[in-house]
């Protein structure tokens, strides 16, 4: 409380004033879904099913999943600049295991050719950054390198500091990934840098968001394919004249698109929603929709939680930055909720439920990649750490499609 004499003081300093809005946040820019019609209404949880019910739910899933390439290839790499910190027998368990999926997923960028200089990278739910730092230390000495690290929160502890006194540059957003224009963040305005998208456990709708920002607000924005609606696209003038087909394709054969690559660790599914989700398209295909995509997002957290308990317990110390622990406490808390070990027993088997849930987790995979295929990328799902090291061990990645850049057509 403040006296009424001192309120407009007050608000001048108050930490809980709301800030004005940076010129980057665009309201639900990256949202997705418009129709309400389209969005359903609040379902009944899991465990309220009937047996007939649920056992309908594995036969369309089943059906679903038919033909998809449900076998992973193990992508399991490492790099040189995480090699001393591994090696460090002061770090402990937990960090170890963030180390391993770091140096990971620096490998399978530097396999995809995305370590370099001229570059921006944009993590997506950044905590304190340590990712980009890694990427940072990796790239050493390389020129003309930016940084923009994506947070809604405001975040502790953050290692940015460590290089102010590098070439690299270094920006934090604090923004929601819904509301976010990368066209509009001023040192991408200036330089137009090639993007590369990354993120380290990208919490279930984040990762659609971030997708959707990076390949179509983005995109759009920077004069890439012309498939997008038009209401995605980032107005700059009052006076926006409708692209030229040709133009635009006589651009893209010239330049690279704008987003050189995407590289995100993927995590908690069950966090997905049907408003947000970029594989919308492809569940229609297969002949889903929102009901039964709200039950799998649900059902994939089985994938997951016959080890929770041993693995919660290990990754309690170190890292929050990484939104691992807040992973585990999401999929804990969904898990008790709908799939405790006692609400399908005599139905299901704890092996037959971690099944199922894999099939949900793949199902609405296959769905991005469908969706990056179509916006004109080589997308791919890979194992990038072992199962003990993280439950959630699987890696999307995407490149520009060469074959899918035209000519002019005449």
């Amino acid at each position: 409380t403040v006296y009424e004499d001192q309120l407009q003081k007050h608000l001048k300093k108050c930490n809980s004033r709301e800030k004005p809005k940076p010129v980057y946040f665009v309201q639900d820019i990256n949202a997705g879904l418009k129709d309400v019609a389209e969005i359903p209404e609040k379902q009944v949880t899991l465990s309220s099913l009937s047996s007939e019910e649920l056992q309908n739910l594995i036969v369309k899933l089943k059906k679903a999943s038919n033909g998809l390439e449900l076998h992973l290839k193990e992508e399991i790499l490492s790099h040189q600049a995480l090699q001393e910190a591994l090696n460090d027998p002061k770090n402990g368990e937990s960090a170890f295991k963030h180390l391993k999926q770091q140096a990971s997923i620096l490998g399978n960028m530097e396999k995809l050719h995305l370590l370099g200089p001229g570059r921006c990278f944009v993590e997506f739910g950044a905590g304190r950054g340590k990712l980009s730092h890694w990427v940072d230390v990796a790239l050493q000495n390389a020129e003309n390198v930016q940084f923009l690290l994506v947070e809604r929160a405001t975040t502790r502890f953050k290692v940015d500091g460590k290089h102010q006194r590098r070439d690299s540059i270094f920006e934090r957003l604090q923004v929601d990934i819904q509301h976010l224009c990368l066209s509009k963040v001023p040192i991408l305005e200036k330089k137009k840098l090639p993007v590369v998208g990354i993120g380290k456990h990208l919490c279930g709708a984040a990762t659609d968001l971030a997708l959707r920002c990076l390949v179509e607000s983005y995109s759009a924005c920077c004069g890439g394919e012309n498939e997008e609606p038009a209401a995605k696209r980032c107005r700059t003038a009052a006076t926006e004249v409708a692209p030229d087909p040709a133009a635009e394709s006589d651009s893209s054969t010239q330049d690279h698109k704008p987003v050189a690559g995407i590289v995100i660790a993927l995590c908690c599914h069950h966090k997905c929603d049907w408003t947000h989700y970029v594989g919308r398209e492809f569940f229609k295909s297969v002949g889903l929709g929102p009901v039964e995509f709200h039950y799998f997002q649900r059902m994939s957290s089985w994938a997951t939680c016959g080890m929770r308990e041993s693995t919660s317990k290990a990754s309690t110390s170190e890292e929050s930055e990484d939104q691992t622990n807040n992973t585990e406490e999401h999929e804990q808390t969904f898990s008790t909720a709908e799939s405790g070990p006692d609400t399908w027993q005599g139905i299901l088997t704890v092996e037959e439920r971690k099944e199922i849930g894999g099939l949900c987790k793949r199902l609405i995979d296959h769905g991005r990649i469908e969706y990056l295929q179509h916006q004109g990328y080589k997308a791919a799902l890979q194992y990038y750490t072992e199962s003990a090291v993280s439950l959630e061990n699987v890696l999307l990645t995407a490149v520009p499609s060469p074959s899918l850049i035209t000519e002019p057509t005449t």
